[in-house]
């Protein structure tokens, strides 16, 4: 195997980018951490990842008369593309049946049929047919982008909600009986509080003539709520509104809906304005789904493309069905993202792409996205003095889970990624530009406290993987201080921690250290690099070590060395692969 295929180029035509918790092994249940004995003084670290409003139960954990594929880490296949690599596959009359562990009377559902086919799933509530139905369909996914090498047929899921009409209690079954073939991989179970009522003051779209029952276009009783809500709130009641085109001049207001599951956007384009001058935007407590069934990087298929203006706000959102969440330009300053679910993305479900400051994105949960799942790009201008914090990724089957492309002081914090798929880290830092002026990381970039679950891939340019958290010094070294501490790697396929500069040009990897991490389960390594460099580790302890320690090969030959120091507190990968010439196979 050649190792050194170095056209590492993940490509996008717009450039679309692309806890401490115990996650069971088999998916994204998600279960408080065992109590340690610990001075009354000092508080329990905040467990990685966000505080969901729903609680997953894993389908092949379920009663099923179907049958169980998985665990798969090979690009293009269902199971590498579910939650915890597993799924449950129904014939045409087959079903899986959950036990809730807590009371719900709502359910989302990831899932995925044949190519070309749709149908349903009969709902089942202790025994009992209901008059609730999940509609299936593969028409959001089979995605092809062969204008980024090394992409194969991908987004093979898909997700579908529905109220199930009653409270179910803790303890309760819920049984989906399909009627086509159907792939269940997870069920989250969710308690859903009834609409809220409108803000005083409001103007309400339908009283400029908005159709709640969603057959009439609303856009333009949309723009009209809007221009004359300016400093005020717009209220979205409960209902669905098609809009046909998207919104500008949001600018000086507040569009809020009754909840996310009441309320309903009907539009693959929602907000597109390339400037906001004032700014105070903010954007709570709706859903806004789309119909957007492939990538076209030239359109503006977003909830947000472009600026919502500084010192605004995204909260309590449902996003499904578009190409991005939020594709963010001009000015952004001071925005928060906060709470919100964005699911089944063709590409990235936010993209910071230059100019941020002061951007807060968290307590955010994104599943199924087709590129990074969240990314700092910092082209024409830096981003800066930005975060992304307690932020739930899982699935993302393109890219990365959290990428930071440039950017000045930058901070990854308490994030938990789980299973990343082909040309994907968990969490990459990195130097790689796409296009110019772009911006390189510098001053310091801090990475704490995340929680990285089988992540990693192989990538198909390299022929070789990419590890759980990677630091590329792609197209220029990299010279901020890259500060790694507090990470948790569990069962990732590959590596723990890479470091290489993926134009295969040999930048070097300074100023990195990784300081407090626990690394449970890799397929072959801990530390692979393959670049010139320096890293200080300390207190990195790994147990269940694929092969060996490390992979300390740099490329290309002659550019130099990786200089691996200890910092101490290190234990169990002190061994070395120590041929160069071939890349170690993940250990069964």
């Amino acid at each position: 195997m050649n190792l050194h295929v170095r056209n590492m180029t993940i490509g996008r035509a717009m450039l679309s980018i692309a806890t401490a918790v115990a996650v069971a092994a088999t998916g994204l249940a998600l279960v408080a951490p065992t109590a340690t004995a610990e001075p009354v003084d000092v508080p329990a670290p905040k467990a990685a990842g966000a505080a969901l409003p729903f609680t997953s139960v894993e389908a092949e954990s379920a009663t099923t008369n179907g049958s169980t594929v998985g665990p798969d880490h090979t690009q293009g296949t269902l199971a590498s593309e579910s939650s915890g690599r597993r799924a449950v596959q129904l014939a045409a009359g087959q079903s899986v049946e959950f036990t809730l562990p807590v009371a719900a009377n709502a359910v989302n559902l990831a899932y995925s049929v044949p190519d070309g086919q749709s149908g349903s799933l009969a709902v089942y509530i202790d025994g009992e047919k209901t008059d609730t139905t999940l509609a299936v369909t593969s028409k959001y996914s089979y995605v092809d982008t062969p204008w980024i090498a090394g992409a194969k047929t991908h987004h093979l899921l898909d997700n579908t909600r529905a109220l199930l009409g009653r409270d179910v209690p803790a303890g309760g079954k819920v049984k989906f009986e399909a009627s086509v073939p159907t792939t269940i991989d997870v069920a989250d179970f969710e308690q859903v509080a009834g609409p809220a009522g409108a803000p005083s003051g409001a103007v309400s779209v339908v009283d400029k003539g908005a159709d709640p029952s969603g057959q009439g276009d609303s856009t333009q009783a949309f723009r009209e709520a809007i221009a004359a809500a300016k400093g005020g709130v717009v209220w979205i009641p409960p209902g669905e509104f098609k809009l046909t085109q998207s919104l500008s001049g949001v600018d000086d207001v507040e569009l809020r809906g009754a909840g996310n599951w009441h309320s309903v956007v009907r539009s693959s384009r929602f907000i597109d304005q390339s400037s906001a001058p004032t700014g105070n935007v903010g954007l709570h407590d709706f859903a806004v789904i789309g119909e957007v069934t492939e990538r076209v990087d030239s359109n503006p298929d977003n909830f947000v493309n472009g600026s919502l203006g500084p010192n605004s706000g995204v909260s309590g959102m449902w996003l499904q069905h578009l190409k991005v969440g939020l594709w963010l330009t001009g000015n952004n300053d001071n925005l928060v993202v906060e709470k919100n679910r964005i699911l089944d993305m063709t590409a990235d479900g936010l993209n910071l792409n230059g100019t941020a400051k002061g951007v807060q994105v968290r307590e955010n949960f994104l599943r199924n996205t087709g590129d990074d799942s969240l990314a700092m790009w910092s082209l024409n201008t830096t981003n800066s003095s930005s975060t992304f914090a307690n932020n739930t990724i899982s699935q993302p089957n393109l890219a990365n889970g959290i990428a930071i492309y440039g950017g000045r002081d930058i901070t990854v914090k308490d994030n938990l990624v789980l299973d990343t798929n082909a040309l994907g880290s968990g969490i990459a830092i990195s130097n790689q530009k796409f296009m110019d002026p772009f911006f390189p990381l510098a001053g310091t970039i801090t990475v704490s406290g995340n929680t990285l679950v089988r992540t990693g891939a192989m990538n198909p340019n390299w022929q070789h993987p990419m590890g759980a958290l990677r630091v590329d010094s792609y197209d220029s070294a990299i010279e901020a201080n890259v500060n790694i501490t507090g990470t948790t790697v569990t069962d990732s396929p590959y590596s723990a921690f890479e470091f290489v500069s993926g134009g295969g040009t040999g930048k070097a990897v300074r100023n990195v250290t990784v300081d407090g991490a626990t690394v449970d389960g890799v397929g072959t390594v801990v530390v692979q690099a393959e670049t010139p460099g320096a890293v200080t580790f300390s207190d990195v302890k790994a147990t269940d070590v694929g092969v060996a320690g490390t992979y300390n090969c740099p490329y290309p030959a002659g550019s130099g060395t990786f200089e691996i120091t200890d910092g101490g507190g290190n234990s169990g990968w002190d061994t070395a692969w120590d041929d160069c010439a071939t890349w170690p196979e993940p250990a069964e």
